[in-house]
């Protein structure tokens, strides 16, 4: 168990800019994502929530649950470098399911948006998060 503890917070990416680039690209990506698709869930339309997509077919309150999540706790988790690669995990799930599933007999402008954040979140996923982030801070601290 503690090795994949391990894994899961580890991530030097070997030089002091690296780990700066990819503390200002988190933050970024994170805050964008946040402004555009999270504070959609906090405004309302007509009197009417946004409507979330539902291509799984899963209950509505859970699918609903899942999205706002990934689009309002998550940016700020991942923004501090708190549990990164686990918390990344819904959103990368909701928006490659805005890809392949919502989107994919959209055009290729409409489906670029949930495929440029997929590849930033995997690649975000890979990397870590760096060793400016809490999840470096309790690697040090802990183990």
């Amino acid at each position: 168990m503690e090795s994949i503890i391990k894994c899961l917070l580890y991530s030097d990416l070997g030089s002091e800019f690296n780990n700066i680039a990819v503390l200002v690209f988190r933050v970024l990506l994170m805050l964008e994502l946040f402004r555009v698709h999270g504070m959609k869930k906090f405004s309302l339309k007509n009197g009417e929530k946004e409507h979330v997509p539902n291509p799984l077919g899963l209950p509505d309150g859970l699918n609903g649950l899942v999205a706002t999540f990934s689009d309002t706790v998550v940016p700020f988790l991942v923004a501090m470098g708190l549990g990164t690669r686990l918390f990344i995990l819904p959103s990368i799930g909701v928006t490659a399911i805005g890809y392949f599933i919502v989107h994919r007999k959209d055009s290729l402008e409409v489906r670029d948006v949930p495929y440029m954040y997929t590849l930033a979140m995997l690649f975000l996923l890979a990397i870590g998060p760096g060793t400016l982030s809490i999840d470096h801070y309790l690697l040090q601290k802990f183990f």
